[in-house]
């Protein structure tokens, strides 16, 4: 066994780390034995000398051996789930695991709050009424298996290795670097007991990471190491120019998301990318044939109904309001300002800083710059435009849902400079850009 030190020394000379030397850095972390010099000289050393694909697996397996590992195998189905980078308007996993669920699926999906420009999946929960967001895992198993799928926070007994590897990659710069971004994102996964798992690796402005060849470099990363994990992952690359949704804010996005399950709304470009990630859920799991088959029962489940009940029940199951899907406004929180935000001058959409767009709910109170920061749910945007779209004296850029005066000015001002406007149409680019897949690996 080599010191702490000696391990570092040599990734920060370029030697490829053993098994043994990442296992008991990993332990390190766990126990304390690393001190947060040591951790941070660590992943500086990794962002600057990166890890080989044998390396990203042993991390991986390092961090999600570090606490609890689930197990599903007394399921009568397979469990799967999908992540996503991260975008604005991205409120997908709500009705995807409830559409999964409704295909015989199971989905023990565990998701995160929002950080910055981009919303999270237990924010937006939390605007449901006593929907418990931090379950027993006695009462998280029971949910899965009665209901099909159950969307919840991160326990301190999974992947603790990474909780505090993150706080550190967070004050020295190093979130970015591919190796620890796979391994944070996949030790967790891993430590869900998953059999299979859909990526949704944004690109775009509105993307963690923008540019499509990093974020495709991390889309491969991802697949490689998952699979060499021993987990099923295939993912698309999505395009985050544009918010996903008409919706941004984590009421507003519940209600969006309820709205879809229920058909009494279903924008295509949200609707297309929720049934393409529900459809790679469905192959992975052997719950179809081919991906037509796949497609087919994903829009058959929302068309029927059955991915709503699913939903609804595992609201109810969970604690939250059994008729959220009838009476969402009853059980929601509103804001007390609602009025359109107008562009400077008439225009077509030509670009969006789709960053800007996220940061304008932030300045609203709907998110959060640091952990600990507090979120008003009630706050957000709806009716957004889109690329293409002519806005001005009759068609705002957003409807602004805010707490107050000052938050509705903010707002507002962010969005006017997150539009570019011109006098002709604007192209897309495609929504689903690429499919990554082990046999895809370049």
């Amino acid at each position: 066994m080599r010191l702490p030190q000696e391990i570092i020394a040599a990734k920060r000379d370029g030697d490829t780390l053993g098994a043994a030397d990442i296992r008991q850095i990993v332990a390190g972390l766990t126990d304390g034995s690393v001190s947060e010099g040591q951790a941070a000289a660590f992943a500086m050393a990794v962002f600057f000398r990166d890890m080989d694909e044998g390396e990203r697996v042993a991390l991986t397996l390092a961090m999600r051996d570090s606490g609890t590992v689930l197990n599903w195998d007394d399921l009568p189905g397979p469990a799967l789930d999908k992540h996503s980078t991260g975008g604005v308007g991205d409120t997908v996993s709500l009705p995807l695991a409830a559409a999964v669920a409704a295909c015989g699926g199971y989905v023990p999906m565990i998701s995160g709050r929002g950080l910055g420009h981009t919303g999270g999946t237990l924010d937006k929960l939390d605007a449901v009424p006593g929907y418990a967001t931090q379950p027993d895992l006695a009462l998280f198993r029971k949910v899965v298996r009665e209901t099909g799928c159950a969307i919840i926070g991160q326990t301190a007994d999974l992947a603790p290795a990474d909780k505090r590897l993150y706080a550190i990659r967070d004050v020295t710069a190093t979130v970015e670097t591919i190796p620890l971004l796979v391994s944070s994102i996949l030790s967790k996964k891993l430590a869900a007991g998953l059999s299979g798992l859909a990526m949704d690796v944004k690109f775009g402005s509105g993307a963690f990471l923008p540019d499509f060849g990093k974020a495709r470099d991390l889309a491969q990363a991802l697949v490689a190491v998952a699979n060499g994990a021993g987990l099923p992952t295939t993912a698309l690359m999505t395009d985050m120019s544009e918010p996903l949704a008409s919706a941004a804010g984590n009421a507003l996005e519940v209600a969006y998301a309820l709205d879809h399950l229920t058909g009494r709304r279903r924008e295509p470009r949200f609707h297309e990318v929720t049934v393409a990630l529900a459809a790679e859920m469905l192959l992975l799991g052997r719950l179809a044939s081919d991906p037509e088959d796949a497609r087919r029962r994903v829009e058959t489940a929302f068309a029927s109904g059955a991915a709503a009940e699913c939903f609804a029940r595992m609201v109810a199951a969970l604690g939250g309001p059994a008729d959220l899907l009838d009476a969402s406004e009853r059980h929601l929180a509103a804001a007390p300002i609602v009025r359109p935000a107008y562009p400077q001058r008439a225009g077509i959409v030509q670009t969006s800083d789709t960053r800007g767009v996220g940061l304008a709910v932030v300045a609203l109170g709907g998110g959060r710059t640091r952990p600990q920061d507090p979120v008003d749910h009630a706050v957000g945007l709806t009716e957004l435009a889109g690329l293409g779209d002519r806005v001005g004296p009759d068609r705002p850029l957003a409807i602004v849902h805010a707490r107050d005066e000052a938050g509705f000015s903010a707002a507002e001002a962010r969005l006017r400079r997150a539009y570019s406007l011109g006098d002709d149409g604007a192209g897309h680019g495609p929504l689903i850009a690429e499919r990554i897949t082990e046999t895809t690996q370049s």
